[in-house]
């Protein structure tokens, strides 16, 4: 189980990261891109999903496209979801409450590095385990 302060550590490692806020929510970027950031679901979201809408706290970071985020959810149905306001674009949704400190650190390095400008990541490529 992940914490919010297990988030802000993990982002904050990776090269050039800051942690800001938008609209009162925590995100963390890099070069002021957002890569992670906390996602409360809306009314609209929590009707969508039912009683599959989690109650914890979501995290949600970019992805490489919507293959990845599709793959993730198939996955680990139970940690990463989306709804329907992320259709067509990179990012999943994840129960913070149910992923672990490896994946996490994982999901924040693979966001980072699709938010990371090219000169950035060419001088800290991010190496799969």
């Amino acid at each position: 189980m992940a914490t919010w302060d297990d988030v802000a550590r993990i982002c904050l490692a990776l090269p050039a990261a800051t942690e800001g806020t938008s609209r009162g929510w925590r995100q963390w970027q890099v070069r002021d891109k957002a890569f992670v950031w906390e996602r409360p679901l809306g009314k609209k979201d929590v009707t969508e999903l039912g009683d599959a809408a989690p109650t914890g706290p979501v995290v949600a970071a970019h992805v490489p496209d919507e293959g990845a985020k599709h793959a993730l959810i198939a996955e680990e149905p139970d940690v990463y979801f989306t709804t329907s306001h992320f259709d067509g674009y990179p990012a999943v949704l994840c129960r913070l409450e149910e992923i672990d400190e490896q994946s996490l650190t994982e999901l924040a390095a693979e966001a980072w590095a699709c938010r990371a400008p090219r000169r950035l990541l060419a001088e800290h490529p991010v190496r799969p385990d």
